[in-house]
């Protein structure tokens, strides 16, 4: 027989592990050269520089 738990989680318990999978959004900048959005510290897939 495999374990069971004796109590059932509290939903704070549950929400502190969830909580860390939480995505963000990319932070986007504005590229100086041809205006349009990119990842900081990338190469501007559009002009490439």
């Amino acid at each position: 027989m495999t374990p069971l738990p004796k109590r059932k989680f509290s939903t704070q318990r549950t929400g502190k592990r969830e909580k860390t999978r939480a995505r963000t959004l990319p932070q986007l900048v504005e590229c100086k050269n041809c205006g349009k959005m990119k990842l900081p510290h990338r190469i501007c897939k559009y002009c490439h520089k």
